[in-house]
């Protein structure tokens, strides 16, 4: 049996796990993704790409491709006619995209391995064990020595098995269907859709595909009174039947590509982190559908966890890979509750109750602060991290939204990943070796930006010893971060820095 030795070994290869190799390979990191399947799965349940998740692609530099072969939707029709609108956002994305996860996957993939990580197929994994020094897997051929692994293999992990992680939580639906339908009369808004009875519920969400007799839409169907297991296969009729009864219309069915059925859980696991074992997307949390935020949350975990571990690996206090679970977990926890909440309003089954929900809800979505809050909450832009006491009031809010007056955050991020200093407006640049700098354009405070877009601090570019001491929080004591690969040259444009390393 041969033994492969990695800084990181990361078990999955769906977004969550592709994300987080990308990363720790672009920090110069030796990263290894174990995959089971032989081949990218062709079916896919996820389709809507948050407001956030796209910024974090944006950094990434697959943002543009996918959205050049995607739908936008400006907005998400509930019920009774209410819409929450996205139009709104405090981003560059206000908008959902709709597009199958397996082109996610296939960007996330390109990614990682156009940075250096190794992704191999067709390789299952059956024992973990770990000691002070790192983490042993094996495989039936071969075993793996990492510094560190991250369990990305979905809901049914083998690595939370591995680990011992307890999972709780319970099924609150099931025999739900997923199928992608051509329509010759589909919605004409370009937005997502939801519509329900007491007895059945439909989605449907515009793809960008159209061909002379119709448009192709991914839509999500579930009947309380056909309630069967997963493996029952999907009729045809079966998605047309629920989709004319809950959208109230015949909406013209003229072909029923793919069919699934499976069920949702709402569970996630007590501790992100295990040792030098992390958790990530679906191993980590799964819920209810409704909300389209699984694939999102899980590429936001990687973000998070990624360039942790890589501060770590350069000296950072070991502590910085508990903030993991610290930050993570209460969004994990959030994104359940909201999801749930959903569900539970769609499928409400009392007549008095439903109609107070499509009373309410539609006149409450007319009000711009709860119609932002809504929007917000659901691309993943208002949500944010716990902050120290005595920190700014901003610390913990992600940054990538700040103008500056030469380039944007986003792309900052893609050509120099590490931390960002970006300088009130009019401030000279800071004598600081290795750190990447830039300049507000409007009149915010000075702000020191994480390799995953959130503030870890702002305040005044003169108070040196403050982001100083909150630079030195993450990376370790010295001022220069060891990955630092870009500082801000004349004019504002990025360059390599003496020295430096990839």
């Amino acid at each position: 049996m041969t033994t492969h030795t990695v800084d990181v070994l990361v078990v999955g290869a769906g977004p969550t796990g592709l994300s987080a190799a990308g990363d720790l390979a672009r920090a110069g990191r030796s990263v290894t993704v174990l995959e089971r399947r032989p081949t990218p799965h062709p079916a896919s349940r996820a389709f809507a790409t948050m407001a956030r998740t796209l910024e974090v692609l944006d950094a990434r530099g697959v943002a543009e491709g996918l959205l050049a072969h995607s739908h936008t939707a400006p907005g998400v029709t509930v019920f009774a006619g209410g819409r929450v609108d996205l139009s709104h956002l405090d981003s560059p994305y206000r908008f959902v995209m709709v597009t199958p996860q397996s082109n996610v996957d296939r960007a996330l993939a390109g990614y990682a391995v156009e940075q250096g990580a190794d992704i191999r197929r067709g390789v299952e994994v059956i024992g973990l064990s770990q000691d002070a020094g790192g983490v042993t897997v094996t495989t039936e051929h071969d075993s793996w020595r990492a510094k560190y692994v991250i369990g990305a293999d979905g809901a049914h992990s083998t690595v939370r098995k591995l680990v011992g992680a307890d999972f709780p939580g319970k099924t609150i639906l099931s025999s739900i269907v997923l199928a992608d339908v051509k329509l010759a009369h589909g919605p004409a808004d370009g937005g997502l859709r939801v519509g329900s009875t007491r007895d059945v519920f439909a989605l449907l969400a515009p793809y960008h595909r159209h061909d002379a007799d119709g448009s192709w839409y991914r839509t999500m169907v579930w009947d309380r009174h056909h309630q069967v297991p997963d493996s029952e296969p999907v009729d045809r009729d079966e998605v047309v039947g629920i989709l004319a009864r809950a959208m109230g219309a015949d909406l013209g069915v003229l072909e029923v590509e793919w069919k699934s059925r499976f069920h949702c859980d709402e569970r996630q696991v007590t501790r992100y982190r295990h040792g030098r074992v992390f958790l990530a997307g679906d191993a980590a949390h799964v819920h209810s559908p409704m909300g389209g935020q699984g694939m999102n949350t899980g590429i936001q975990d990687a973000a998070n966890l990624a360039w942790k571990i890589d501060a770590v690996l350069s000296g950072a206090d070991d502590a910085v890979l508990d903030t993991y679970h610290d930050e993570r977990h209460p969004i994990g926890k959030r994104v359940l509750l909201q999801s749930g909440m959903l569900a539970r309003g769609i499928t409400l089954h009392p007549r008095l109750a439903r109609g107070l929900r499509n009373l309410l809800v539609p006149r409450l979505l007319r009000i711009a602060r709860v119609r932002d809050t809504i929007a917000g909450s659901l691309a993943g832009t208002t949500l944010r991290y716990a902050r120290n006491r005595g920190d700014h009031p901003l610390v913990g809010t992600r940054g990538t939204q700040i103008p500056l007056t030469h380039n944007r955050i986003g792309v900052l991020l893609r050509v120099a990943p590490g931390f960002l200093f970006v300088r009130e407006h009019g401030t000279d640049e800071i004598d600081v070796a290795g750190l990447m700098q830039a300049e507000r354009a409007d009149d915010g405070p000075a702000v020191l930006i994480r390799p995953d877009g959130y503030l870890a601090w702002a305040g005044r570019s003169a108070d040196r010893c403050g982001w100083m001491a909150a630079l030195a929080r993450w990376t370790g004591p010295e001022v220069q971060h060891p990955h630092a690969q870009f500082m801000t040259a004349p004019g504002g444009h990025p360059r390599r820095p003496v020295g430096a390393r990839r």
